[in-house]
């Protein structure tokens, strides 16, 4: 069910709501660099670890504004760190700006960087004019789209010291059906694996009997794969392909390759059905005589959304008169995203916001990068930013709002190591 927002907070305290007005202003008097940054994103596509121009574009914006920015930040060469005020709690944006191969920002990552920007410049210019302790970080965060750019940022260290790390993700209005947007959202953790067989190669008319067929092995694993899927929780995810089949019909293939995501509700959980998947790769090379490499890539921890702090968000939209679902008991949507790494270091979200986009015209396709470039989508996404600098300033000036966000954060790491059968059940655990 949804869940009911507070009309004020525990105690009296201030949340910072009474702030929305102030906020928006503030981010409607950066409107036009705004405009400008998602124009430039968006206009100039960039896939993973070479977003050059946007990491360059966004820097010297903020260092134009004034800010301390520390460029080819966690020794990344396209990651960069900007932060405001000091002392207290710390609130993280992360901003994404990388692109798909062949179709450019089809996931609006244009949007999701204009508006962590945004919220960022919200707070930041809060806290100088009410000289209150508390700091404001915006991490750019490259390479999101498959390669985790995320997790080094994380090996760094650079959410240790995070009370709070937002981010806000765009979407056709069909997948928030009745609402704006959506405060709640968890997504599945996601394993990709990439398997090679080794065989031996033969002339296939000529003498087959003297090679090894490598496909073999491949079609084994992925027919055993297909059967497996019949003994497995539908909550569960198991996709592949055949990535390296052969040469040529006449060449008994020597080599094979199968690439495999494995999602699942929970991090763990994906780690218990890899072993079983592991069975059919092992079983097949068996059977077709077959050496086997198994090469693990980064993988994707589910996102587990911060109950308080996505609370907070929709209590902030609400104060702009805008109703985004949240919804504490959501399954979410059955994507992965590193954000899902992030929110296992410190309390986190990552909310959805709907765009205007025509039938089919969904994330992931040429119909949305260009729903991902008009005003109209820029002005929608940037009442999002306003809500994510409300929340985030209230996590800073709340001790009772910090408070419940810990507790909450704390909690779920007991929720994340229940043993399977628990977590099956667990109205947290996503799409179990």
């Amino acid at each position: 069910m949804l869940t009911k927002l507070p009309e004020t907070s525990d105690k009296g305290e201030s949340h910072g709501f009474e702030n929305a007005e102030e906020i928006s202003r503030v981010i409607d008097s950066y409107s036009s660099q705004l405009w400008d940054i998602n124009q430039k994103i968006h206009q100039n596509p960039e896939l993973g670890y070479q977003e050059r121009l946007a990491h360059d574009n966004i820097t010297s914006m903020l260092e134009d504004l004034g800010f301390k920015v520390t460029r080819h930040a966690h020794g990344l060469d396209t990651s960069f760190v900007a932060e405001a005020g000091e002392g207290g709690r710390v609130v993280a944006f992360n901003a994404e700006y990388d692109a798909l191969p062949g179709i450019g920002h089809a996931c609006g990552h244009n949007l999701i960087a204009m508006m962590s920007i945004g919220a960022f410049l919200g707070v930041a210019k809060s806290l100088d004019q009410r000289r209150v302790p508390g700091r404001v970080r915006l991490i750019g965060t490259p390479a999101e789209e498959g390669l985790g750019g995320k997790i080094p940022i994380i090996e760094a260290g650079a959410y240790k010291d995070v009370d709070a790390c937002m981010m806000v993700h765009p979407g056709p209005f069909t997948e928030c059906p009745g609402f704006t947007g959506d405060a709640y959202m968890p997504t599945l953790a996601s394993l990709k694996i990439t398997v090679r067989f080794t065989g031996k190669t033969a002339h296939a008319a000529m003498a087959p009997w003297e090679g090894v067929n490598a496909l073999d092995a491949a079609v084994l694993s992925y027919n055993s794969i297909g059967v497996l899927r019949q003994q497995i929780h539908p909550c569960n995810r198991v996709h592949c392909i055949i990535s390296d089949g052969g040469l040529r019909p006449n060449i008994i293939p020597g080599s094979s390759a199968l690439d495999c995501y494995i999602r699942s509700p929970t991090l763990a959980m994906a780690e218990e059905l890899f072993r079983r998947v592991k069975n059919c790769f092992e079983g097949a090379a068996l059977q077709a005589g077959c050496t086997l490499e198994i090469q693990m890539h980064n993988a994707y921890a589910d996102l587990r959304p911060n109950k308080p702090l996505a609370t907070a968000y929709a209590q902030a939209m609400s104060e702009m008169g805008i109703e985004v679902r949240c919804d504490l008991s959501s399954s979410g949507v059955p994507g992965s995203t590193d954000q899902g790494n992030v929110t296992y270091e410190c309390p986190g979200i990552q909310a959805y916001v709907g765009v205007h986009a025509a039938p089919g015209a969904n994330n992931h396709t040429a119909g949305f990068t260009a729903v991902a470039g008009t005003k109209e989508s820029h002005d929608l996404c940037l009442h999002a930013a306003k809500g994510m600098a409300i929340a985030g300033l209230s996590v800073l000036r709340s001790d009772d709002l910090a408070k419940k966000v810990k507790l909450d954060f704390e909690d779920d790491k007991k929720r994340r190591s229940l043993p399977s059968t628990a977590r099956m059940f667990d109205s947290n655990a996503g799409f179990c």
